[in-house]
């Protein structure tokens, strides 16, 4: 069973969707490697038409446990403090939130689309944006499982836990990472991943290098080309 989405089935995709809205945001999820909330939050103004590019704006929030005797941090799963050593009744939460914004270049091809779903007045106001989807976060997903769908796609494996699951907007992020690590796993281009996006933590981008494949590959054939010049 497949564990992620081919470039030619995210194609597909787009291409089964039966409305430009529907079209352009299988576009940009897979074309941007953008999260379904970074997409759905798009507005006409993040969009430069002149230099070609995107803005994406993301808002992260977390929530940071921490012991109320000591203030040491805790994890979800501590019943005592690690520091004080009382026994965790109740803990103190805070919740933060991290703004990031990352200017993307966007090929012509999709700019030329973005370009005629707004000419014929695509986009939608709301809170004083015009926001080029105006829909929400259970539309979104619908829309790309609707797409998969009618292009005959089935269920992927989880490479984590072997469970099926089924096409989804992040599975169109996971496509584009996994295609620009097959095209090029140097560390720089990883890091070049990282930025484009939005990871924090580089480990979270390795993972795609883990999952293409190609280090682990020649590092085994290594392995047997040393044996067959040493048997020489």
């Amino acid at each position: 069973m497949r564990t992620y989405l081919e470039p030619h089935e995210a194609v597909l995709m787009e291409k089964a969707a039966t409305n430009l809205r529907d079209r352009l945001l299988v576009r940009l999820l897979f074309r941007l490697g953008c999260r379904i909330t970074e997409a759905l939050a798009l507005a006409v103004e993040d969009v430069d038409f002149d230099h070609g590019t995107i803005t994406i704006q993301h808002l992260k929030a977390s929530l940071r446990l921490s012991c109320i005797g000591c203030g040491q941090r805790l994890g979800r799963s501590h019943t005592f403090c690690p520091e004080c050593g009382i026994k965790i009744e109740k803990a103190q939460a805070e919740q933060q939130q991290r703004r990031s914004r990352r200017v993307l270049p966007v090929d012509s091809d999709t700019l030329e689309m973005l370009k005629d779903y707004v000419d014929r007045g695509g986009p939608i106001e709301r809170n004083g944006k015009q926001l080029i989807f105006a829909v929400n976060r259970h539309r979104g997903w619908q829309v790309v499982r609707e797409a998969a769908r009618k292009a005959g796609l089935g269920a992927l494996q989880s490479p984590d836990t072997g469970r099926q699951r089924g096409v989804s907007p992040h599975r169109l992020r996971d496509c584009f990472a996994v295609m620009a690590v097959r095209q090029n796993d140097s560390t720089d281009s990883v890091r070049l991943l990282q930025e484009w996006l939005g990871h924090v933590n580089i480990g979270t981008t390795m993972r795609y290098r883990k999952v293409a494949g190609a280090e682990l590959k020649q590092w085994y054939e290594s392995l047997w080309s040393c044996k067959e010049e040493g048997d020489a």
